[in-house]
């Protein structure tokens, strides 16, 4: 008995009680892995779904009056991150040293800022009037990002790309964009503050540029040298007129000439601006554009009433379809073949003719023009894929931003169409209806985040049964490395930003790579 007691077991049998061991650290890794899956479902598909529900059951997308709810939300939210962003990126002074013709790094910032003061200028116009769609008064909660947006765009090592493209004397020649950008900037600026800062420059730049275009051969100057869009020229005319109000001045009788640049030989086969034209000779390329038609469409109303009727109605006859389930207007004019899917700077990625950039901007042109049956329905898409996030930012606009040099242009342009409603003179008509396209959305953001949750669900399950009968090569080095990503991952999310912090997590959840193990026999 003594002996048998001390007889050593089989070698096969220690094998397969080693394997059925607890794999603690592995465990670890695999639960935390799975609660991190069902929170990232949670947090950037199903509850973004919800939210769209919420945001689209707004009437203010589908009638005049009001600032729709999901402005005042985004623009509370972003609010800090963008005046944090514009002081350092002032700081910084990396805008004194980027490519002259990347526009993203050049224009963006710039153009982005000037999007948020005028946002921050039509919620404050709204609160005045009664729409108290935030605690505090815009004007009052986003001071700092006020001044701070603004001391960006008269940022001189802003300045640097323009200066390079006109020399030191780019405040007065041509260069209409960007004074046009400053123009209107400044405008908001004094208009929300009202302390008197920079308006010599902005009293300035309205004296010049209309002046400038007043005695230009076509009522057209250039952007850039060789690079004339009319449709940047009317946004000027229109900024010019607006200043008028707040300087006293009045362009009246120069805005009544502008109009030159926009008759007749000055416009496209279909009655529309066109993109881009010689300012010297007056001819241009014969094409408008989606993005163009609503950039003009936008602003036409306040400048020429009835040629804005006419201009909408071409647009709408030349570049509307309802394909794939979506319903908008075209990038190219339905005549021309072989624009339905490429990307573009000004457009977006464009599919199946359909402009990103162009229907956004159609959905403010829409609500301008009092057209709501086409605006709900452009609203509604728009906002589907504006992918709003629990903590109040878009993370689809924040996409198609440029990280580096303007993260928050998207959703400041958002933020800017959204709060567009037409002047109270203007005849409204109500419709439409929202297109197949935005359930097919609304299945993505459900189907994709319970798909999710539950894959994660049977993993757990999966591991818990299995764990003693799998291999995990290199264990300790798996698990150790899981760990340096995870803890990688929370210090550049608090440092940094989540879009940065969010990658080494993703790299986490790939670890530990399990395999089967073959069960040993017994002789």
């Amino acid at each position: 008995m003594e002996n048998w007691k001390h007889t050593s077991k089989p070698k096969g049998i220690l094998m397969n009680a080693s394997l059925h061991l607890p794999r603690r650290l592995a465990g670890i890794c695999v639960w935390t892995n799975g609660l991190i899956i069902v929170f990232l479902a949670i947090y950037f598909l199903i509850l973004p779904g919800f939210i769209l529900i919420h945001d689209l059951m707004d009437p203010n997308l589908r009638r005049p009056g009001g600032i729709p709810k999901v402005v005042w939300r985004v623009h509370e939210s972003l609010t800090p991150r963008y005046e944090r962003w514009a002081r350092e990126r002032i700081t910084s002074g990396r805008a004194g040293h980027l490519k002259l013709n990347d526009v993203p790094s050049t224009e963006w910032p710039m153009f982005g800022s000037v999007f948020y003061l005028a946002a921050t200028e039509n919620l404050q116009r709204a609160w005045d009037n009664g729409d108290h769609g935030s605690k505090t008064a815009p004007k009052v909660y986003a001071r700092a990002a006020i001044e701070t947006a603004a001391d960006l765009i008269m940022d001189p090592t802003h300045h640097t790309w323009v200066q390079t493209h006109w020399g030191k004397h780019y405040m007065h020649r041509e260069n209409v964009f960007f004074r046009a950008m400053l123009i209107q900037g400044l405008t908001a600026r004094q208009i929300l503050l009202g302390d008197g800062q920079h308006l010599d420059v902005l009293r300035d730049q309205v004296e010049t540029l209309s002046a400038a275009l007043d005695k230009s051969p076509f009522g057209w100057l250039d952007d850039y040298p060789g690079e004339c869009y009319p449709v940047d020229v009317f946004a000027a005319i229109t900024m010019i007129r607006r200043a008028d109000a707040l300087l006293g001045t009045d362009h009246s009788a120069f805005v009544a000439r502008a109009i030159r640049g926009f008759q007749d030989a000055r416009l496209d086969s279909r009655g529309l601006p066109p993109y881009f034209a010689d300012p010297d000779t007056g001819n241009h390329d014969g094409m408008s554009r989606g993005v163009g038609n609503s950039y003009v469409c936008l602003y036409a109303p306040e400048l020429y009433p009835d040629l804005a009727k006419q201009w909408y109605e071409a647009y709408l006859t030349n570049f509307w379809q309802e394909k794939i389930g979506a319903a908008g207007f075209r990038e190219y004019s339905k005549e021309l073949p072989g624009y339905e899917w490429f990307f573009d700077i000004d457009s977006g990625p464009v599919a199946a003719g359909f402009s990103p950039a162009g229907n956004a901007y159609a959905m403010a042109a829409a609500r301008v023009n009092g057209r709501f049956d086409q605006a709900w329905p452009l609203a509604a898409q728009v906002l589907t894929f504006c992918w709003p996030l629990p903590d109040g930012s878009l993370l689809g606009p924040r996409i198609l931003s440029n990280a580096a040099h303007a993260p928050y242009l998207g959703e400041a342009n958002m933020l800017y169409l959204l709060s567009q409603n037409p002047e109270s003179s203007q005849a409204i008509r109500l419709g439409g209806h929202i297109p197949p396209l935005v359930y097919g959305l609304f299945l993505f953001y459900f189907g994709l985040g319970i798909l999710e949750c539950l894959a994660a669900f049977r993993n757990l399950h999966t591991w818990k049964k299995t764990q003693t009968t799998i291999s995990i090569p290199a264990e300790g080095f798996q698990c150790g490395l899981w760990v340096a990503l995870i803890l990688s991952g929370i210090v550049l999310i608090i440092c940094f930003s989540p879009g940065i912090g969010i990658l080494p997590v993703l790299f986490a959840l790939l670890l530990p790579r399990l395999r089967p193990t073959r069960q040993p026999q017994l002789n």
